[in-house]
């Protein structure tokens, strides 16, 4: 497993703004719509091979689509509109869009415009902030719905991203693979520790920008990979450092939203850090990375499966666990009332304790 990447607190209140803005304000003019050409298999059949970033935007563009957003906000002023603009990629056909919930989190209105230049109103059917994913219903059926990859990015593969950065509708930008496993930390996102954000992201060196939240992520094949969530702005002195949710947790969360609205999500009832390797050798640690319990939950399933303060997550199910991020994408697996064996170094000793993993509150 590639190890993860940590963002300094320099960049805390920059990265912040990044991940929380839509993107810039937009009106809505209504567009009509015209028909393709021509599918969009078919534009891309006819563009030479060696063009793949061309190939793979005119396969994908047709499932990306511009959302904007509307809220009142109440002012002593009296009520003012705000907008704003940020991304989607079409599900289903049926009319489930993906996007980002910072992006629709708020809003009284929500629109989405689509590559044929056609408009719809759209309605948030659930949304996840702890994963940042939402899902959004369009009355229409018949859309070009995005092909979602079931395989693992790979570090150095190509990456093309497509949506609408402040509000230019179908941009593409293209770039690679640039790490697996990255975590933007809590206290950047002003969640706390008790719970996690934004772990396990793709990065990419594709330009990302305000409303490209909520796009498309796609590999060589035209395969969605990710939806883009956030990127460090040029002031934290980063260069083309992007983020994306993997595909795997995008369609996850999106198919329980579609389902039944909420997500019922896996909770063991602890509160990990990270060990790093300083502190393993301070304290002479057998091993050099983990995810350390800092706390235990009262009559939550690790404290009845008998975890301890002080132990050290290593493994869950035969899976490496080297850091507190390690340990929460792993769990993104399992379902409340999966029982999960995990490896800990209790004492400089490895011992396994099964838990039967609760809801999350």
């Amino acid at each position: 497993m590639i190890g993860r990447y940590r963002i300094t607190l320099a960049a805390a209140a920059a990265l912040l703004a990044a991940l929380l803005l839509a993107g810039a304000c937009s009106e809505e003019n209504a567009r009509q719509p015209h028909a393709p050409d021509q599918s969009a298999a078919q534009a891309a059949q006819n563009i030479p091979q060696d063009e793949p970033v061309a190939r793979v935007a005119a396969k994908v563009e047709p499932s990306v689509v511009q959302v904007n957003t509307r809220a009142i906000q109440l002012t002593p002023f009296g009520p003012e509109s705000q907008s704003g603009v940020g991304s989607g990629v079409i599900y289903r056909e049926d009319g489930y869009i993906i996007t980002n919930n910072h992006v629709v989190e708020g809003a009284d209105e929500v629109n989405v415009a689509f590559a044929d230049g056609s408009t719809e109103r759209g309605r948030v059917v659930g949304s996840d902030p702890r994963t940042d994913i939402a899902v959004v219903k369009v009355d229409r059926d018949s859309l070009p719905a995005a092909a979602f990859s079931d395989a693992e990015p790979v570090v150095g593969q190509l990456a093309v991203a497509i949506g609408s950065p402040s509000g230019f509708e179908s941009t593409v930008t293209a770039g690679v693979v640039s790490g697996l496993d990255r975590e933007i930390p809590p206290q950047l996102t002003g969640t706390g520790y008790q719970i996690p954000s934004l772990t396990g992201l793709i990065q990419t060196d594709a330009a990302i920008s305000p409303g490209s939240s909520g796009g498309a992520l796609a590999n060589r094949s035209g395969e969605i990979i990710g939806i883009n969530v956030a990127y460090l702005p040029p002031q934290t002195g980063a260069e083309s450092i992007g983020f994306a949710i993997p595909a795997s947790v995008a369609t996850s969360v999106a198919d329980q939203l579609i389902e039944s609205g909420e997500v019922r999500a896996p909770f063991l009832g602890i509160v990990p850090v990270d060990l790093t390797s300083q502190e393993a050798e301070l304290y002479g640690l057998e091993v050099t990375s983990g995810a350390l319990v800092a706390r235990v939950e009262p009559g939550s399933p690790a404290d009845e499966a008998g975890l301890r303060r002080g132990d050290i997550i290593v493994a869950l199910d035969g899976t490496e666990i080297r850091s507190s991020g390690d340990l929460y994408s792993a769990l993104r697996d399992y379902r409340p009332g999966d029982e999960v064996r995990l490896t800990v170094v209790r004492n400089g000793e490895r011992q396994r304790i099964e838990v039967t993993l609760g809801e999350r509150p």
